[in-house]
């Protein structure tokens, strides 16, 4: 259980998902949640169906995806949720996914970019990036730029304002002072697993600072927030090569996480609180953890880097 006073929204770093949404109505709303079917992503999205929300999964593993759905069915009988299957990973899977998502009608009030890949070895993605920077950013980057004309589009018939959210990490530490390697991060050599995904999540705040301020300039009622969820355990860490195959560290690890870190519950609460809360209303480029506003590092408020990487993944997406 993580421990923490509140902030000025009224909430705290132990503050859950349903409660930083209790009493709001996502009725008529539709949402995206991606990397749904396990973690933060499966708490996110079970806790805005349960507000009325019609969530979209997208998943990697459709059958974990399905189950995910069949438990919130069982919890909540009147959800709308629906199972897609997304390889963030791999562009083409993206470009399936938005074709059929496109295919079904839907608005899209909410996307909430979610899922992610921590410390891998060194892996290239089918299109030959980095896994980190493929899966956490890139693949991110296509999704969002391809079902952006959706979103204008419910906001402006709906008159309801559009949320992406960007589940983040690292941003209020200067952890990595070279910002984003753009030359040569498919390179093995001096490849550094950590630095990679630090790199990989520092990208999202910053195209969540520059898709906002993209749209702030097109007068837009979408907004782009970014956020650090907390040091969860979740299933995440399946991708650590240093825990997996070894019994005795693992058992330590989640024998401390009890204690030290948050459980799913409260790490989805920052992900609910900016994609609904009214106390987000109209607020839009900013860096959020345990559903208050917070200060990010230097790299993630710099603007000059955001659109270098922006003009960079504009160039890999094609």
């Amino acid at each position: 259980m993580w421990l923490g006073s509140k902030g000025p929204s009224g909430f705290s770093p132990s503050s859950t998902a349903e409660k930083v949404t209790q009493g709001i109505d996502g009725t008529g709303l539709a949402a995206i949640v991606t990397g749904a079917s396990s973690g933060i992503g499966a708490e996110t999205a079970r806790v805005l169906a349960l507000r009325g929300v019609h969530v979209v999964m997208g998943v990697r593993n459709m059958a974990d995806g399905r189950n995910v759905k069949e438990a919130i069915m069982k919890e909540v009988p009147t959800a709308k949720v629906d199972v897609m299957e997304l390889d963030l990973s791999s562009m083409a899977s993206v470009r399936k996914f938005a074709s059929d998502f496109h295919s079904s009608g839907l608005p899209l009030n909410i996307l909430i970019n979610n899922a992610g890949v921590v410390v891998t070895p060194f892996t290239l993605s089918q299109d030959n990036i980095e896994l980190h920077f493929a899966t956490n950013h890139i693949g991110h980057f296509l999704l969002t730029n391809l079902l952006l004309e959706t979103m204008k589009s419910t906001a402006h018939e709906s008159k309801n304002e559009g949320r992406i959210v960007c589940v983040s990490s690292y941003g209020h530490r200067s952890t990595y002072p070279e910002g984003i390697r753009f030359d040569g991060i498919n390179d093995k050599s001096g490849y550094e697993t950590w630095r990679a995904y630090g790199q990989s999540k520092l990208a999202n705040i910053l195209h969540a600072n520059e898709l906002n301020q993209h749209l702030k300039e097109e007068g837009v009622d979408i907004t782009v927030n970014s956020l650090h969820p907390g040091a969860i355990m979740t299933n995440i860490l399946r991708d650590n090569s240093l825990l997996n195959g070894n019994s005795f560290l693992n058992g330590i690890v989640r024998s401390l996480a009890k204690y030290l870190l948050k459980n799913v519950q409260q790490g989805a609460a920052t992900t609910c609180y900016v994609a609904m809360h009214p106390q987000v209303k109209g607020v839009g480029g900013e860096y959020f953890a345990d559903s208050n506003l917070a200060k990010s590092t230097s790299q993630a408020k710099d603007m000059e880097l955001a659109k270098k990487l922006w003009e960079f993944s504009m160039s890999l997406i094609g």
